[in-house]
């Protein structure tokens, strides 16, 4: 059986769309037609080579997504044929059954535990989590990264109280799941901090009292002027070093909690003053927003699926699976918060 995939053959070069050849299944994955795909800022970086040396070429892309499971192997328990699900980098229960080799034109094709670039995938069974009822799968895509990223860093990272001053980073898609989070747990204010306008416009869509353009002047500043003695928790979610020196710095002194959520360039370096450990303060990394799927996702779905807030402006117009190379440019650009890769599309 063959499957379309947009493949990474070599770093900064366009992708290729190739058709694959699916491999046999190994025990603990499963084989998933893929519905619909998210992308975000981690492909970009892949993509462009912006994570360093890539010994994986070639390798398929892809993370988050959601799709049908057409067959599994053995020892997978978890899923069976007809199951619909979301698939995510962030490993849940199940066998860890690592990647599958595509064969393409008499050459191997690398993929991960789970890659949604593609029509048809093999995914491990811990990348798997069942669709939470009455959620869309197009809307169910953020469950793959978006939202256990961007909600998770506010609920298991940070501990988000109601009442606590919260400023965001960034206004991507990750970044914009981190205010609806903040925004449905009662922090306030809520402060979003980015260059993009349609960026800040959108937060603003999403619970955002408070919004910042840090083109206009001097972000600290701003954001005292709104909470003098600074913010309660802060997210980064934009991957610039000089961004998370900020959001450590915005948070309040004795129990300011700030957590770094953006990927910096390979090479990147952060350099902080100690002195705003004395202070009491507190830098936090995550994993995926510390989310467990099969403990959070549902949880996340029911606040994705409120009503509450226009998460559909969060997605981009669908694009077709040959437009895969479009949806990262156009993501990059900030013109879309999360792009939306529909395989129905020819």
């Amino acid at each position: 059986m063959k499957t379309q995939a947009a493949i990474l053959v070599q770093t900064g070069q366009p992708l290729v769309i190739a058709d694959l050849d699916i491999p046999a299944l190994k025990p603990g994955q499963a084989l998933v037609e893929i519905a619909y795909s998210g992308a975000c800022g981690t492909q970009v970086m892949e993509w462009r080579g912006d994570k360093g040396e890539d010994k994986w070429v070639p390798h398929c892309l892809g993370h988050e997504g959601t799709g049908t499971v057409l067959e599994t192997g053995a020892a997978v328990t978890k899923v069976k044929a007809g199951d619909k699900v979301v698939l995510s980098w962030i490993k849940g229960h199940g066998v860890e059954a690592g990647g599958a080799v595509y064969g393409w034109e008499g050459r191997n094709v690398n993929a991960g535990g789970v890659t949604t670039f593609q029509r048809h995938a093999v995914v491990s069974e811990n990348r798997l989590t069942h669709l939470p009822a009455g959620l869309d799968m197009d809307l169910a895509v953020l469950l793959g990264c978006a939202a256990p990223t961007g909600m998770g860093a506010l609920f298991n990272t940070l501990k988000v109280q109601a009442g606590d001053a919260v400023a965001v980073f960034g206004s991507g898609g990750i970044g914009l799941n981190a205010i609806m989070a903040a925004t449905f747990a009662g922090g306030f204010p809520v402060i979003a901090v980015d260059p993009s306008p349609g960026r800040r416009a959108l937060a603003k869509l999403y619970g955002a009292t408070h919004v910042i353009d840090p083109g206009e002047g001097d972000v600290l500043a701003a954001i005292k002027a709104i909470v003098p003695t600074g913010v309660d928790v802060a997210v980064e979610a934009s991957g610039q070093p000089s961004v998370m020196d900020q959001a450590v710095n915005a948070t309040r002194q004795q129990g300011g909690r700030a957590v770094v959520i953006g990927n910096a360039k390979a090479g990147a370096v952060l350099t902080l003053n100690p002195a705003v450990f004395n202070q009491g303060k507190s830098l936090f990394g995550t994993w995926g927003g510390d989310s467990h799927p099969d403990r959070d996702y549902g949880r996340f779905a029911k606040i994705l699926g409120s009503g509450r807030f226009p998460v559909r402006d969060l997605l981009s117009k669908p694009y077709a699976l040959t437009q895969t190379e479009q949806a990262l440019t156009d993501l990059a650009a900030g013109k879309v918060g999360r792009p939306l890769i529909d395989m129905s599309i020819h």
